[in-house]
């Protein structure tokens, strides 16, 4: 599904920054994966590479077999649109739409028509136990319900991979639980692939796989299907 070979990033600057420095990793449809490291390990670059958000410099990244490298704009938004959900730390919810209208933009974006995108949008935030708060806007919600609103959101595309960017980042632990069994059961149910970033190892022990990086290069990657995995990773590898 996603196949990384030897991908570098660096940012040019007055200091040139190599943020990635020859990434291999391969994931597979349907996996349940979170990629850990402190801040500045190269993390949400590497997610904002996966997400056609950001280009490489150089090696190979093929997802679904299609080499992603150099696309126009039109082109990426498109790859993105059909098989890309993003949910991110800060909920990036629209403040001046219910949260129904929320859900329902990637559909509107798409060209659905009004009647069908409002039912679809229902039905997931129903999923989500947040039917009731259909017709709410943002600032009359919980932090965790705007992460669901989120998750609803990222969802109703029906997207081959789900990528969250910290989705724990704005919530306290309780609901950061929440959230991390929301994703785990979707991953589930529906065998869409799951990418999480993070830098807590609460979170990254929900996942059934953990990718450590540092530094722009990555350390270990740990099977973690017991959700078992030591704060500091094999051999002490610090998440």
């Amino acid at each position: 599904m996603i196949h990384l070979s030897d991908l570098n990033k660096t940012y040019q600057g007055a200091q040139p920054l190599h943020v990635l420095k020859g990434i291999n990793l391969d994931i597979a449809r349907g996996e349940f994966v979170s990629i850990m490291g402190a801040s500045g390990s190269g993390k949400s670059t590497l997610l904002n590479i996966l997400g056609i958000l950001d280009n490489y410099d150089s090696g190979e990244y093929l997802l679904n077999n299609v080499l992603i490298r150099d696309l126009s704009e039109t082109r990426a938004a498109e790859y993105r649109n059909k098989m890309i959900g993003f949910i991110f730390q800060s909920f990036n919810l629209i403040s001046f739409k219910t949260a129904v209208e929320n859900v329902e933009l990637p559909l509107f974006y798409q060209g659905v028509g009004r009647r069908k995108r409002h039912q679809m949008a229902m039905e997931y935030l129903d999923r989500l136990g947040l039917a009731p708060w259909a017709e709410h806007y943002p600032n009359e919600m919980s932090g965790g319900q705007k992460q669901r609103v989120a998750i609803a959101r990222a969802l109703i595309t029906k997207p081959q991979i789900i990528l969250a960017d910290e989705p724990t980042g704005a919530l306290d632990s309780k609901t950061s639980v929440e959230v991390m069994e929301l994703l785990k059961t979707l991953n589930a149910e529906e065998g869409v692939t799951t990418i999480v970033v993070t830098h807590e190892s609460g979170v990254a022990n929900e996942t059934n796989k953990i990718v450590h990086i540092k530094d722009g290069l990555i350390g270990s990657i740990e099977e973690n299907l017991d959700h078992k995995a030591s704060p500091f990773g094999i051999n002490g590898i610090m998440k």
